[in-house]
């Protein structure tokens, strides 16, 4: 039987993996395909990359737009977090669809079912899943026969999820047996990346890679055709400074004072998304053109430059800035430098630690490796995105891989070093 381990390590930059940092991940890749050129999608941010990966589709046709969104309730704008538990609920309630495109979870049903183990958001677990056909076990959640975890976002979390995926699903009898970790992604908010912290939580993180490596092996022994990649939604770059793109936006005239609740722009770390309410046209293209003029904006995107890079003026989303990044080493020497747009929710802005949402060298840099008989050691400098992880392991378990985004990865491209 063929079948495929996924293990995401959430926040994991391609250019971390090193001998010295995570040297059970970088062993291994020399033994599989490591694609070199590896992107996420736009904004690089946790949920909207769950549902990217698990429908193989851009957010402008599996409509989760970004970790926080602007929805339509009761004829006003209401912000809320995708990581919330109920949040497809509010935002089929708001747009008529949980996710607008099937999901891995929803094509493999009927073919030996897929598996998610996360300790990560409830909300984002939900994204692999909206429909309940899997077997899900979450930190704060759990459905088709799985339960919640209880488990802190913290390594040790992480370490008590992958050993119940061993046993239960990597051990068990699904096609897809998927695990999604919080770190190094956690940590690294709260951390310099680089730094001493952040190196040992990679190394925690490396540990996890080798107990689900040992276990594939396992599989295999029984002659099994097992499919394991190695992956992670985005990277991260550090936060120079956080900019009110709210109060500019007030400053600028297109938004009415803090209370307009009919135009707003909504933070996704590193990216701030513009809604905007039928009847603000005018308001809204002053708001792109004051942004165009903003000193701290790297790349203003209107209706076309939307679609560009992979979302739609749909469900009131009209624009978006993805704020300043640039090269430059923090105090660690890790490369990338960015501004973050200030939170909602109260939340607080994260100063030289690590931040994503944007295009940033680091943000755009997450990991893919694949090992398995179609995927020889090779480093593949062809571009690649998060939308082509579905297809792959669809087109390994032999089923179709119509109306997605994303390409099946196999065979190895030829532009290989």
């Amino acid at each position: 039987m063929r079948r495929a381990v996924i293990l995401v390590l959430d926040g994991l930059r391609r250019d971390t993996v090193t001998p010295d940092s995570m040297p059970n991940l970088h062993a291994l890749s020399q033994q599989g395909a490591w694609f070199a050129a590896h992107r996420s999608v736009f904004p690089s941010v946790t949920r909207c990359c769950s549902a990217a990966f698990s429908t193989g589709c851009h957010p402008a046709r599996n409509g989760l737009q970004g970790n926080t969104v602007a929805l339509v309730e009761g004829g006003r704008f209401v912000l809320r977090d995708a990581g919330e538990p109920d949040f497809l609920d509010h935002k089929q309630a708001a747009t008529g669809a949980r996710i607008e495109v099937p999901t891995m979870a929803d094509r493999v049903a009927a073919h030996g079912g897929l598996a998610v183990y996360s300790n990560g958001s409830p909300g984002a677990c939900r994204a692999h899943d909206p429909n309940g056909v899997a077997r899900a076990r979450n930190r704060a959640t759990g459905w088709g026969g799985g339960s919640s975890f209880g488990t802190a976002v913290d390594a040790d979390g992480d370490a008590t999820v992958i050993r119940a995926f061993i046993d239960e699903a990597v051990n068990g009898p699904y096609a897809i047996s998927l695990a999604w970790c919080c770190e190094p992604d956690h940590l690294q908010h709260l951390v310099p990346l680089g730094s001493p912290e952040a190196l040992a939580v990679l190394r925690r993180a490396d540990d996890r890679v080798a107990e689900v490596a040992a276990a594939v092996e396992g599989r295999r022994a029984r002659d099994e055709d097992v499919l394991f990649l190695i992956a992670s939604d985005h990277g991260h770059d550090t936060v120079a400074d956080v900019v009110d793109v709210n109060a500019a936006l007030e400053a600028a005239g297109a938004r009415r004072g803090p209370g307009d609740d009919g135009l707003t722009a909504v933070a996704n770390g590193n990216t701030a998304l513009l809604f905007a309410l039928p009847g603000r046209e005018a308001d809204a293209a002053r708001a792109l053109e004051a942004l165009r003029g903003m000193d701290w904006a790297g790349t203003v995107l209107d209706a076309e430059g939307l679609r560009a890079h992979g979302q739609a003026p749909r469900h009131h989303l009209f624009g978006a800035v993805a704020l300043r990044t640039w090269d430059a080493p923090n105090e660690y020497g890790v490369p990338g430098m960015c501004l973050m747009a200030k939170p909602d929710f109260g939340k607080p802005g994260r100063l030289g630690f690590g931040m994503h949402g944007a295009l940033g060298i680091g943000e755009q840099g997450p990991t893919l490796l694949a090992l398995g008989a179609a995927f020889p050691p090779s480093r593949v400098t062809a571009p690649t995105s998060l939308v082509d992880i579905a297809p792959t392991v669809l087109a390994h378990l032999g089923l179709p891989v119509d109306g997605m985004d994303g390409r099946a990865l196999q065979p190895v491209p030829a532009e290989v070093a």
